[in-house]
């Protein structure tokens, strides 16, 4: 269980300001927390003692390992005896399974602290031959270019995250305090990222006054952000350090309250917040030791901070850097979604199961587009999803500084792609909502440039880390609600999604291809068989249906005609437009190689659905269709005509990255086939 200090520098209240209420429940509110803690047992949120006991022997194994590592580590560098002997060595759990919350199959964060004679590279060569080698262990990858360098792996079945972090020490004692600060002072960026994962977990649990109801209260508001698609920070939503400390502010503002008044006053008081008014568990202070901590006051890219919640530990950080215009929509209308079930709840209207249903994702937006990673063997699309996972809340924010686009909604649950053409390549897929603004009659929208610069993005970043191998491609499909075809699994339900069928386009335009290269390349290998763009010309060509029409421009775009009737207008939140993405030098603990770090009017309607999601409708930019699928199946198809032409290079618009050498991609907008070929030197 985990450690809480006695702290003498916390004053008699909780937090920078005094209660809101000290109040103490009464028989009603106890009665609302026993039928919450009924239905999050319902919802299998709680592990039971077997699953627990094997969660610690996996760590006290993984800590005896490590220990012999370091012992290994003195005799190979031939320390004195006295040193080898009391060298020691530990493990420090944190995140959620430190903090008491942890929910079945969930993984474990666990920092490595190690003498400083002990170097990283180490860490990530001797060490991770050793566990390697371990039967127990499976799936294990190192990944030394993340913003918070790590090795994932597999222990007897539990998913393990291991980081490091070299102290001032000789010996590792079993007693470490890392909450001292001066244990920071003289370390690197990466050692101090490390430490902060589980200082910052000691932090929060020291600074509420009832650890008991804080972990019920913040084991709803998990179960209830991964029902409602707004639990994940490498995506730009929150993650469990966000809503960590959200339920902690609640805490010190209600300390004698129970789990189900929380609850509640959760909802009420962050559906109701002055956002960017920063969310802080306590004062910030600098310690002077040379790392940047968050002040608006001395850091201007810290005043872009949509959704600012600071983590309490030194240097204090905002948790919520990746969150984007779109995001913030979301999550605060889900806010007020939220508060409006609780009240019914408190009202006896309503019971708990209301506030944890899933909303249905295919059926809210009117536009989506269908992003998929593949890879050719299994290794290498473990790696591949992982990093083009990490990147797409960049597309996100491509996607909201376009004009035209008012929201980019990410559905945090990726899918398998489709093996029937090829049984050994592996895929994944993610679907993303998009909400266009009103938009005069036969307006066109070029989405491009948005979809080629993500890929830039991915494919440069692959070519930096020395990840990039042969096979791995991304496709960006764009697809409607209407010819959506889906199978989704949902725990042990699955839902089915089959709508009228629609039809395909077979036109193809011509392409003027250099004699210089191949104009037709395989996806799987069109990756890595050029060398240097070519620079085709191309002849426009319009293709026709019923209803629509797709334009293809000697500018290497494709183009949507809009509909002359919008749908019925309505409010729903808007994201605020930026003209750029902050930068901040503390990120999310976790890999997913995450390292870079005027609002405007829409007019939609919406329809509630049976789980209380609104349905969102935009004007239509009507493409070619894509081929429904049959019932059952559990991919979504393009027509088998495909077009295959050559594209000058894209215009990159993410900055944060210096330019690299590019790969080409294959990208799929309904019925065309973009594909982007290399020349030979």
């Amino acid at each position: 269980m985990p450690r809480i200090l006695n702290r003498p520098d916390i004053p008699k209240w909780y937090g920078i300001s005094g209660p809101i209420s000290e109040d103490f429940p009464n028989e009603a509110d106890l009665i609302q927390t026993r039928e919450l803690c009924e239905s999050l047992k319902s919802n299998g949120v709680f592990e039971d003692i077997l699953e627990l006991q094997h969660r610690e022997k996996v760590l006290k194994r993984l800590e005896s390992l490590y220990k012999e590592w370091l012992t290994e580590m003195c005799e190979e560098m031939d320390l004195p005896e006295s040193v080898t002997e009391e060298v020691g060595g530990k493990i420090f759990p944190f995140g959620s399974y430190h903090l008491g919350v942890h929910t079945r199959g969930a993984d474990i964060d666990a920092l490595c602290v190690g003498p400083g004679f002990v170097e990283r590279k180490d860490f990530f060569t001797s060490l991770f031959e050793k566990l390697k080698a371990q039967e127990e262990v499976k799936d294990i990858r190192a990944i030394e270019e993340a913003f918070v360098p790590v090795i994932k792996l597999s222990y007897d079945g539990i998913e393990i995250d291991l980081v490091f972090a070299q102290v001032a020490l000789k010996r590792i004692p079993e007693n470490l305090d890392l909450c001292n600060n001066k244990l920071v002072k003289g370390r690197d960026k990466h050692c101090v990222r490390s430490l902060n994962g589980y200082r910052v977990t000691e932090e929060i649990l020291s600074l509420v006054p009832n650890v008991f109801n804080f972990r019920l209260t913040l084991r709803a508001i998990k179960l209830w952000a991964k029902r409602r698609n707004i639990y994940s920070n490498v995506l730009g939503f929150l993650g469990g350090v966000s809503w960590a400390i959200l339920v902690a502010k609640v805490c010190q503002l209600y300390p004698h309250a129970t789990a189900s008044t929380l609850v509640s006053k959760f909802f009420k008081i962050f559906s109701n917040w002055e956002w960017p008014i920063p969310v802080l568990l306590k004062e910030v202070k600098d310690c002077h030791f040379d790392f940047p901590v968050w002040d608006p006051k001395v850091n201007v890219s810290d005043r872009c901070h949509l959704m600012p919640i600071i983590t309490p530990a030194y240097p204090q950080q905002n948790s919520t850097f990746n969150v984007s215009p779109s995001t913030f929509a979301i999550m605060t209308e889900e806010m007020k979604q939220g508060h409006a079930i609780t009240e019914e709840i408190q009202q006896k209207k309503a019971h708990w199961s209301k506030l944890f249903e899933t909303p249905n994702f295919f059926e809210k937006y009117q536009h989506y587009i269908l992003l998929q990673a593949s890879a050719a063997t299994e290794k290498q699309h473990l790696e591949w999803v992982g990093l083009v996972e990490s990147k797409i809340r960049l597309l996100v924010g491509t996607l909201e500084r376009n004009t035209h686009i008012s929201l980019a909604h990410v559905n945090l649950q990726p899918f398998p792609g489709s093996r029937k053409a090829n049984k050994e390549r592996m895929s994944t897929m993610w679907l993303i909502g998009v909400l266009f603004n009103e938009v005069p009659k036969n307006m066109k929208i070029d989405l491009t440039s948005d979809l080629l610069s993500f890929s830039h993005t991915v494919y440069s970043q692959a070519e930096r880390c020395k990840m990039y191998e042969e096979g791995m491609t991304i496709s960006a499909t764009y697809v409607n609600r209407e010819s959506l075809c889906w199978v989704m699994p949902n725990g042990e339900r699955k839902k089915v999604f089959t709508l009228k069928p629609t039809h395909s386009v077979s036109s193809q335009p011509s392409a003027t291809v250099p004699p210089s290269h191949t104009p037709s390349v395989s996806v799987s290998q069109q990756a890595t068989e050029r060398k240097a763009w070519p620079q085709p010309e191309m002849s426009a060509k319009n293709i026709n249906t019923d209803e629509e029409s797709v334009s293809v421009t000697s500018s290497s775009s494709f183009q949507v005609s809009m509909p002359s009737k919008p749908s019925s207008p309505s409010t729903v939140p808007q994201a605020t437009k930026r003209p750029c993405s902050p930068h901040s030098e503390i990120s999310a603990k976790k890999f997913k190689a995450d390292r870079e770090s005027t609002p405007e009017t829409t007019s939609t309607s919406t329809d509630e659905s049976t789980t209380g999601s609104p349905r969102i409708e935009s004007p239509s930019p009507t493409l070619s269709p894509l081929s429904a699928e049959r019932p059952g199946t559990s991919e979504l198809e393009t027509p088998a005509k495909k077009v295959k032409f050559d594209l000058s290079p894209p215009t990159v618009e993410l900055s944060d990255l210096p330019p690299g050498p590019t790969k080409p991609v294959t990208f799929v907008k309904r019925a065309i086939k973009l594909q982007l070929i290399r020349r030979c030197n």
